[in-house]
């Protein structure tokens, strides 16, 4: 896959199949979008998902917004999914102030677009004013076709990354992986930690996310976690490890259950599958390494079934 991330760059000779969106985790929704762009690979189209280098609500709405993915983990979600070109294009003052029109004349003449896929709650251009009923209408006019795909739905209501995130807000991991359609996870470089979990006996690698990176609420998760072509079960903490730390700062920790070996300076994805306890601190050391230890064999018990 080939990811674009300045405008200058954006130019596609061979004729597209376009979707738009945030494409904020990928999910269930996203997929039924991604499934429509392959019918139309098979036709000889490339495909293309263009969304932005950062969510526009992040901007316009509020500076605390967390996302679902950061933009390497989309970038590796959608390239597994087969994706020819991925465009997330920076969020200029230029691009929120032009015309829905002067928006669609301008992807199809630079991304060379015979073909567009969206949900029918697409919104573009300045002040959100486009819709999939002015993609409709400008159609004929730019030589595209357009393929408008309703919302899929859980209980009733639209599976959107609101929802998500409301769901992992909540702690509901099973739930929010029902929605994705794939376990909820984070990915990042191993760093250096203080190496307490190995004075214990129990080792642990941390990962330092961007602060934009959407986490579950503080506490202990049965998890996955993949090294390479690997995949070896895990218990993660989400939170400030109370007992050892006195800083307020989130991390993500994990112990690799029956797992040797160091991995400092690697790309690994936890997954998280299962809550187990909240964030607690402990009145000692030898303390907190028992209740790691009962934390371990929940995860095991968990992970066996």
């Amino acid at each position: 896959m080939i990811c674009l991330n300045e405008i200058e760059d954006f130019h596609i000779e061979e004729p597209t199949a376009l979707s738009l969106g945030k494409f904020d985790g990928v999910h269930r929704g996203h997929e039924l979008l991604l499934q429509q762009l392959s019918e139309q690979k098979k036709k000889g189209l490339k495909t293309v998902v263009f969304t932005f280098d950062i969510p526009p609500k992040k901007l316009t709405e509020n500076n605390n917004y967390r996302v679902l993915c950061t933009n390497e983990e989309k970038r590796s979600i959608l390239e597994a999914k087969g994706v020819d070109y991925l465009l997330q294009c920076p969020f200029t003052p230029e691009f929120m102030s032009m015309e829905p029109e002067a928006f669609v004349a301008w992807i199809v003449r630079n991304l060379h677009m015979k073909s567009m896929v969206v949900g029918t709650d697409c919104r573009f251009g300045h002040e959100r004013r486009g819709n999939h009923e002015l993609l409709a209408e400008l159609a004929p006019k730019y030589g595209y076709t357009l393929q408008v795909m309703d919302k899929l739905q859980y209980k009733g209501r639209d599976i959107s990354s609101s929802y998500i995130r409301e769901e992992i807000i909540k702690g509901h991991i099973e739930t929010a992986n029902l929605l994705l359609g794939y376990p909820f996870f984070a990915e990042s470089e191993i760093i250096h930690g203080r190496q307490l979990g190995r004075q214990m006996g129990i080792p642990t690698i941390n990962m330092e996310l961007p602060a934009g990176k959407l986490l579950p609420p503080k506490g202990v998760y049965a998890t996955k976690v993949h090294i390479g072509e690997n995949c070896f079960c895990g218990v993660t903490n989400v939170g400030c490890k109370p007992t050892v730390n006195l800083s307020n700062k989130v991390g993500v920790e994990t112990h690799i259950l029956d797992y040797e070996g160091d991995l400092y300076g690697r790309i690994l994805r936890v997954e998280f599958f299962c809550f187990i306890r909240p964030e607690k601190k402990f009145s000692s050391v030898e303390e907190l390494k028992g209740q790691m230890e009962q934390d371990i064999e929940t995860a095991r018990k968990l992970h066996n079934g």
